[in-house]
């Protein structure tokens, strides 16, 4: 279907005096598209067109490009097993530890393994004790609160450390699901 679509906007493009509009119209009538429906822009009408000029063929021609040299196989399996080993190792590490570029390895990552970072969350277990200084702490807030002499200002800007310094912006979990990691 997309080897017709494209001989005929090129057929069309030659027999109307090059216009895309008219190629438009007419590409609507002849595959019955309707009137919302997405149609070839003129962009895309002109690049088929220049590649029938340039190759004789409306189809897409191979990639002349370089070849990919970072995504081989033996890379993929190596950066799954750096993953698998250490989950927590930063992109930047890994690829100089891995000898590939770090767009490389977000590639293999993202597009090869269908991985992606997920950032750990920081919790505090609860015992049943703190249940009642909770409420026993809510009550007193509540009275603060409902007293006219005290101005309460509170801000979200605060740092915890319950158990030492952790930089919870950096840090991320590469996996292929939502592991749920917890700390």
């Amino acid at each position: 279907m997309e080897r017709e679509h494209r001989v005929f906007a090129v057929e069309q493009f030659f027999r109307n005096n090059d216009s895309v509009i008219t190629i438009q119209r007419l590409f609507r009538r002849q595959f019955n598209v309707a009137r919302d429906a997405a149609i070839p822009d003129r962009n895309t009408i002109l690049r088929w067109v220049e590649s029938f000029r340039t190759s004789g063929s409306v189809m897409k021609r191979t990639s002349t490009g370089r070849p990919r040299m970072a995504r081989t196989p033996e890379n993929v399996e190596s950066v799954r097993r750096s993953v698998i080993e250490s989950p927590r190792r930063s992109t930047r590490r890994r690829a100089s530890i891995l000898g590939l570029s770090r767009r490389s390895l977000q590639q293999i990552l993202r597009g090869e393994l269908n991985f992606n970072p997920y950032k750990i969350m920081i919790v505090q277990k609860l015992l049943p004790s703190d249940f009642v200084q909770r409420k026993l702490f809510c009550e007193r807030m509540l009275k603060i609160i409902a007293s006219d002499d005290v101005i309460l200002m509170m801000s979200d800007e605060a740092h915890f450390y319950l158990d030492g310094y952790v930089n919870k912006q950096n840090g991320r979990f590469w996996a292929g699901e939502n592991p749920r990691e917890l700390h």
